[in-house]
Formats: C-alpha cells, sequence, structure tokens
C-alpha cells in the first residue's frame, strides 16, 4: 500500500501545494484524473501518511454520493483500514463516520447543510473542494460559503479548489488570488477512432434518445473487443440509456466480456466491484458522466463515447424543470477519452462524425445558469444573502431565475417579501431536500402522518424507474413491495425524512404523527395531495382525451394507457416538455380532486370580473370567473361589466385585428391616405398614420367612441375619417391648409374639379386628355414640392398615357397618341396643338 501511495504522480506537487496552503490559506490545484488529488492528498493533509503535514481534520466535497464513497474506501485501502476509522465518508441517508475520523469525505449537499448548522464548520482545518471544474451548483454555493467564513469567522481555516482541468484562474482570483499548483500525470498516447452512425440520427430532446444511437453504440462496443484489448468504459448520458445498451450487448456468453453498470443509483456491490478491477474475464462498463472524472475504473484500455450527457434545464415560464440530453462539450470528451490511456496506451471510439467536433460547446454551462435556483434562493437567505449579491460567484445568478425561485419561496413562506427567511423556511432549509419537497413534507405530514409523508416525499426526491408506471400511488405501493437497489435507498431515505421532520419540529406544535383511527387516507389521496403539495402549480383539470391543463397555464398530456387518463383531476409529480412540442408529457402523477386541488393550490385561487377580447369570438367577453391559476373552475356572464375594463377589452381588439375593425368610408379613407402623404412628405406635424401609430394613439383619436362601445358592433359603426380629424394639427394651425397641401380635388382646364388619388407613392390625376388641353405645366401639391402623376385617359376613359411632365409630353408624346386616339375617336376634337387648344369635356358636334 506504501508503494501504492509512493507511485501516485500527485506526490511531487505536495510541497508547492503545503507551502502555498501555509503562507496563503487557499490554493487552486489543478491535477488529471488518476493523479491521486483526491486520495493521496487529503491523507497528506491530515497527516496521516509519513512525510505528511501536521496533523488536521480534512474534509473533501464530492459532487456525487458514488464519488464520496468511493474516494472514501480508497483511501481507507491505502490505510489499510476499513472505513468508519480515520477514513469516514457521509452522504445523504448513509453516514459511516465517527470519533476518530480525520479525513471525511461528504458530498457538497451535506457540507452545505452543515455549514447551515454550524458556519464556523467546527472541528474541520482543511476543506477540499473537489471536481470543482464541473461547476456543479452546490460546489459554487459552498465554495462561496467558506470564502464567507474565512473573511468573517476563520481566516485560519484552508482551503483547497481541486480541478481535473488546467483552466484555474477564475478559481485563483475567485480565492483571492491563490497559488496554483499543478501536478502532471504519467500519461499514455490515446488513439481517436472517429466511428460515426451509418443511418440518420435524430438529434436529443428532452430524456428520449434515439434508439438507432444506441444501437450503434452497442455495435461500436462490439467492434472494440474484436479490435483492441482490456476493458472498455462506455459513457452513455443516462440509466435508462445504459440500461437499453446492456440489453442489446447480451450476455457474458455471445460478448466475451462481463458487463457491469455505473451510475448513482447502482447498489454499492456492484460499485464497488468496478472500482476494484477484475482479474477474470474481460468487462465493459456501462457509465453515465460520474465516470468521467470522479472515479477511476482500473484495466480500462478502451473507451466508447456515445457523445451526450445530461444537463439541467428550468423553464420559468412553465413550471418544469428537468434533466435535458445534450451533445457533450469538447472538454467532456477530452476527460473521457483521457480514461483510456490512464495506465497504458488506449483508444478512444468517438460516435460521431470528425466534422462535427468543431461544432461541440467548448465546456458545459456552469449549473447555476441554467438550473432550478429555489434550494440555491433558500440557502442563500438563510445564509444572510437573499440575492447572493455580496457572495464570491464565478458567475452570477441570472435575475430572471433568481426571481421565480424567490416566487416560489415566498408562496411556500419559506422567505418574507424582502427575502429574509422565516422560521419555517429555516425548518424547510434542514430537512436536506428541495424546498417545494420540505414544503409537501411539513404540510403533508400534519394531515398524512409523518411516515406517510416522508415516504411520498422520498419517492419525488428521487423519480422511481419507469417500470414503477406513471401513476405516483402505485409506484408507491411497488416500492414497498420491492426489493431493488431503488427500494433499498427509498426506505433509507423515507426513514431519513421521518427523523429529519421530528428535529424540525418545535415543542407545542400539531402532532405529526398518524391521523386519528378511522379517518386514515387512502394512499391515492395521500399521493395526491403530497404531490400537489409540492408542485401547486401543477394541479391539472382534465380537457379530454388524455390532456390536461396545468394551473401554471402549461396543456400536459398523459401516454397511451395510463390509468390515470380517466382522473378529472391530477397532481403532476414529474413531466417534461420535448422539444418543439405543444404540451409536457405526465411521467408521474396521481390522481386528486377539486378540494385537494384548491387546498394545496389555495395561492392561486382567483376570483373576480374577467373583461377580454376573445380571439375566438372576436369579440368582448364579460363574465364573472374563479380560477385556479389558469384552470377555470366556475363563471358568470357580467351584465354591467366595469367600463375600464370594456375600454382595455376593445383597445385589445383593435391591437389584434387592427383599424380595419372600425367603418372606413371612401372619404374616411381618402382623409387617411391624404394623412400619410403628407407624414410621409412633410413629416411633423402631420401625423403617423400608419396602423402602428394609429394603434398606438387610439385613446387619442377614439376616445369619446371607446367611452360609448360595448362590443364589436359598436366599434364597426364608429366613422374612422370623422375621428381621424382629431389628429390634425390644429394647435398650430396647420390643420387649415389640408386642403391647399393635400387637395381632395384638383379643377383642371376643362373646369372639370377631379379627385387626387393618394394611395400610392406619389399623388395621382386620372383626366380625359382633352379636358388637360392648353396646360402648360404639371399640376403640383405639398407647396409645390410634389408634381402629381397624370394619368391621361381617352375619351371612353381607358388609359391612354402616364406623365409627370405635361410640357414634355405635349412636344413629344401627343403626337403618337393623337394618331391612334382619332382613328378611335373621330367625333372628338385631336389639335394638332394641344398647348394651345382649348380644354374641353365634348365631341366636336356638341361644341359646335
Amino acid at each position: 500500500m506504501r508503494d501504492a501511495l509512493l507511485d501516485l504522480p500527485v506526490r511531487s506537487a505536495l510541497p508547492a501545494l503545503t507551502r502555498a496552503l501555509d503562507e496563503h490559506g487557499t490554493a487552486v490545484l489543478c491535477a488529471p484524473p488518476g493523479t491521486g488529488k483526491t486520495t493521496l492528498v487529503p491523507l497528506v493533509l491530515a497527516g496521516l501518511v509519513p512525510g505528511g503535514a501536521a496533523p488536521r481534520r480534512v474534509v473533501v466535497a464530492e459532487p456525487r454520493r458514488i464519488a464520496a464513497r468511493a474516494a472514501a474506501r480508497r483511501m481507507a485501502w491505502l490505510l489499510g483500514e476499513p472505513v468508519g476509522g480515520r477514513i469516514g465518508f457521509t452522504v445523504r441517508g448513509e453516514r459511516r463516520a465517527g470519533p476518530a475520523t480525520v479525513v471525511e469525505v461528504v458530498t457538497t449537499g451535506v457540507l452545505l447543510q452543515r455549514l447551515q448548522r454550524d458556519p464556523e464548520l467546527a472541528g474541520a482545518d482543511v476543506v477540499v473542494l473537489d471536481e470543482c471544474h464541473e461547476r456543479h451548483l452546490d460546489a459554487d454555493t459552498a465554495a462561496a460559503f467558506l470564502l464567507d467564513v474565512r473573511a468573517a469567522l476563520r481566516p485560519e481555516l484552508r482551503l483547497v479548489a481541486a480541478s481535473a482541468t488546467t483552466d484555474a484562474e477564475g478559481w485563483a482570483r475567485l480565492l483571492g488570488g491563490a497559488p496554483v499548483v499543478e501536478a502532471h500525470s504519467i500519461t499514455h498516447p490515446v488513439d481517436v477512432v472517429w466511428a460515426p452512425p451509418e443511418r440518420p440520427v435524430r438529434p436529443p430532446h428532452g430524456l428520449r434518445v434515439d434508439p438507432v444511437l444506441l444501437e450503434h453504440v452497442a455495435d461500436v462496443v462490439r467492434r472494440a473487443l474484436r479490435e483492441r484489448t482490456g476493458d472498455v468504459l462506455c459513457f452513455l448520458p443516462g440509466v435508462g440509456e445504459i440500461g437499453r445498451v446492456a440489453g442489446l450487448l447480451g450476455g457474458p456468453r455471445e460478448l466475451g466480456a462481463e458487463v457491469l453498470q455505473v451510475h448513482g443509483r447502482a447498489p454499492a456491490a456492484v460499485q464497488d466491484a468496478v472500482l476494484a478491477g477484475g482479474s477474470g474475464p474481460r468487462r465493459v462498463v456501462l457509465a453515465t458522466a460520474v465516470a468521467e472524472s470522479s472515479l477511476t475504473v482500473p484495466g480500462v484500455r478502451v473507451v466508447v463515447d456515445a457523445g451526450l450527457a445530461r444537463e439541467p434545464r428550468t423553464d420559468h415560464a412553465r413550471g418544469l424543470s428537468a434533466l435535458t440530453t445534450v451533445r457533450a462539450s469538447r472538454a467532456a470528451g477530452r476527460q473521457r477519452a483521457g480514461r483510456a490511456g490512464r495506465e497504458a496506451p488506449g483508444t478512444v471510439y468517438r460516435c460521431w462524425a470528425e466534422a462535427d467536433e468543431g461544432r461541440l460547446p467548448a465546456f458545459p454551462p456552469a449549473e447555476i445558469t441554467v438550473a432550478d435556483l429555489t434550494a440555491f434562493a433558500l440557502q442563500t437567505a438563510c445564509w444572510g444573502d437573499p440575492d447572493a449579491s455580496g457572495l464570491a460567484l464565478l458567475d452570477p445568478p441570472p435575475a430572471g431565475a433568481l426571481a421565480a425561485a424567490r416566487a416560489v419561496l415566498q408562496a411556500t413562506g419559506a422567505v418574507d417579501e424582502a427575502g429574509r427567511p422565516t422560521e419555517r423556511g429555516r425548518r424547510m432549509a434542514r430537512l436536506g431536500v428541495h424546498p417545494r419537497l420540505a414544503r409537501a413534507l411539513l404540510d403533508g405530514a400534519r394531515e398524512v402522518g409523518a411516515r406517510r409523508a416522508a415516504e411520498v416525499v422520498a419517492l419525488l426526491s428521487e423519480e422511481p424507474p419507469r417500470a414503477y408506471g406513471d401513476d405516483l400511488a402505485a409506484a408507491w405501493r411497488t416500492a414497498r413491495r420491492a426489493t431493488d437497489a431503488y427500494a433499498t435507498r427509498w426506505r433509507a431515505e423515507a426513514g431519513r425524512l421521518e427523523k429529519a421532520l421530528a428535529a424540525v419540529t418545535a415543542p407545542g406544535e400539531p402532532a405529526t404523527g398518524a391521523p386519528e383511527q378511522g379517518h386514515s387516507p387512502t394512499d391515492d389521496v395521500v399521493a395526491g395531495l403530497v404531490a400537489a403539495l409540492a408542485y401547486p402549480e401543477r394541479v391539472a383539470h382534465a380537457r379530454g382525451g388524455g390532456s390536461y391543463l396545468m394551473a401554471s397555464g402549461t396543456r400536459a398530456e398523459l401516454g397511451e394507457g395510463s390509468r390515470l387518463r380517466s382522473a378529472p383531476w391530477l397532481a403532476v409529480a414529474v413531466a417534461d416538455r420535448p422539444v418543439a412540442a405543444a404540451s409536457a408529457r405526465v411521467r408521474l402523477g396521481a390522481v386528486i380532486d377539486e378540494e385537494t386541488a384548491r387546498a394545496a393550490a389555495g395561492a392561486l385561487f382567483r376570483e373576480g370580473e374577467e373583461v377580454h377580447w376573445s380571439p375566438e369570438r372576436g369579440d368582448v367577453v364579460a363574465r364573472r370567473v374563479a380560477r385556479l391559476g389558469a384552470v377555470e373552475l366556475a363563471s358568470a356572464a357580467l351584465t354591467a361589466p366595469d367600463a375600464a375594463l370594456v375600454r382595455a377589452a376593445l383597445l385589445e381588439g383593435l391591437r389584434r385585428e387592427g383599424p380595419g375593425l372600425l367603418r372606413w368610408s371612401a372619404e374616411g379613407t381618402g382623409l387617411w391616405q391624404r394623412l400619410a402623404f403628407l407624414h410621409r412628405v412633410l413629416g411633423e406635424p402631420w401625423p403617423d398614420v400608419s396602423d402602428a401609430a394609429l394603434l398606438a394613439r387610439a385613446e387619442e383619436w377614439l376616445g369619446p367612441e371607446l367611452d360609448r362601445a360595448r362590443r364589436r358592433a359598436d366599434l364597426e359603426r364608429v366613422d374612422a375619417g370623422a375621428a381621424l380629424e382629431r389628429l390634425l394639427p390644429w394647435a398650430d394651425g396647420q390643420a387649415v391648409r389640408l386642403a391647399k397641401l393635400a387637395p381632395e380635388r384638383l379643377e383642371v382646364p376643362s373646369g372639370s374639379r377631379i379627385r387626387v388619388d393618394y394611395s400610392g407613392e406619389q399623388p395621382v390625376l386620372a383626366v380625359k386628355l382633352q379636358e388637360m388641353f392648353g396646360l402648360q405645366e404639371t399640376p403640383r401639391v405639398a407647396d409645390g414640392r410634389v408634381p402629381v402623376l397624370v394619368h391621361l385617359l381617352s375619351p371612353a376613359g381607358r388609359p391612354a398615357a402616364v406623365t409627370a411632365d405635361l410640357a414634355s409630353f405635349w412636344r413629344e408624346g401627343y403626337r403618337s397618341v393623337r394618331a391612334e386616339l382619332r382613328g378611335r375617336y373621330p367625333r372628338h376634337p385631336w389639335p394638332e396643338d394641344p398647348a394651345g387648344a382649348p380644354a374641353t369635356r365634348r365631341t366636336n358636334a356638341r361644341r359646335a
């Protein structure tokens, strides 16, 4: 074991690390996976190996439970002693540590709980934040809290940010200019084999991965077993994909290798077997991203990378948050490939084309920028910094996401209007679950008993396997009977929650034991109530055909064959919304009734007058409505709605349908065209009468009509032209010049008054050619700035010529037109000199 310690590459960096901590109190350690940063460094800092530092108590924070257990077991093995002695670990629901423990490995979530209970972190001398490059939200938050502790309470507390990458500048700045210590591993070359699928693969969306890709990954694993030696480590995005690929690979007899599965839900015995290595047949280890940097799998010479990852995403508008499948970043690809070259030269098979590599994101996004921030907001509120403005964070929380999180906390009574935590909020924070689930546990226990509420919350805290179905109550019954790994974890978590609930219950509070005998609700009622308390905005009312409308306004669909389809009301516990889908998809829900929905989502209940423009009816709708969020419970028509609401509804109708909703006579249309022309040519003070401008000033020019109108028919009777006159520039006297600047009609030499058409870019005067004889210059408008476009017509009113320059036309164009018209209309005068001839509207005979 001593030889194993001496062989770890990180040993060469330990003198610089201990010196940095002694001089600065903080350090950033950059060490690739497998160098020993997770195992040797804590032992040295704790003084547990010869030549190490003075004895200290070290807390190592890992982002995942599986990594925390594995790190503790590895360190204990290196020292030749069992876990629970000098080396221990604590994860949610499991603790193996005692008074003699010197190095304790915890998850970052557990570390946050400890900091909230004991900000000084009494008894700890050094904290190592491992795998901080992964940018998990809990790790970022813990680092910010620890920096506060060093600044205000314990400047002697040492802090190490350990990263598997060399991009450590940001962490060094965050830790107050901390020294960066680098450890270099003994690297072996890794050949890259590009192995894209031959068949087209649909991109991932939501949690869905195209089965074609999974079949291809299984084929690549078989290919790797044929072409290379050593164990194969295959990266897949989630537990479901691991199970499907395992099924495609078959058993050891046909594959020639043992198939093992590594993920956060795998039994501890399986995890230990994988991490211990194998001396028997070859192994194929199917793993999630947990094996990128947190775990070392001995014996691996080949990596098969499906190129996918799971990241949290939150749809704040719809109240949905879930993991989603995305293309893995280039940084993740490098980490995964490096696993093949840990012990000897290796090979990575990448299941995408080389040309696609450059289009992948460089790094995964920091979780704080994409995740649900409700738990973060409660943590920071209890820490004393509700808006997180004083925390040292690499990335600030998005303002919109933080506001949405605080709205949830305020609705559940966890914080007040200023964002400060209430006593109830502090109790919720100490339960160690998401604030939504903490609310459901606290309030549900009073209604159904602590044990039953804890069991349902435990189901909600870790979604049951798909095989348990989409009915929460039925999944609860299955978990009680089952003996699988999930059921084992569920029982442990339910027990932990029951104890945690008892610990935060104040003396004299209403009992959280079982309800009175004879009044015990059924499993379906309990499951529905607890789920509705956790997600009140997801209580949903049936719309028919397996479709529901949630209180948040989002539609949700049940799968075909679901026994929940007949329920009039649902409490939706788990849902996701596939890309481009109009509705969310319910993955786990419970039957409830309207009374339960109203009790759980009481903060969303509203009753009052609703007056709005209905696009479906194309008219004003006025009703008194009772609603639970977006779900309508009851309604009745209003006979005398509020005039201001009616006015607002009519304005909305105008905005939707445009000014064409009004009555536009020929005179009104003409006025609109003349004003548009003047605004275009002269600008202010002549008003903009485009649709957008008219709608923006609707109250100004339609005010009296809007006051009198009550429905669409009233608007359709409004004389738009008369109303439009209110926009004329009366204040400065310019309005009286309208007839001069843009005359409605122009008098021509024959004495006729001809209407001017302002509908185009240039005003048009359509007049019979003979009526323009004797006119030398083209008529002009807008103070002479714009010549009208003269459409010269035949005696029958058909176009004969178009000109904006009459003098030129008489000289050059008239002769050819005269020749044609003389033949067609011989009874009309066609003088050779039109500029000097008298204008007429008559034939030769009538003139005589």
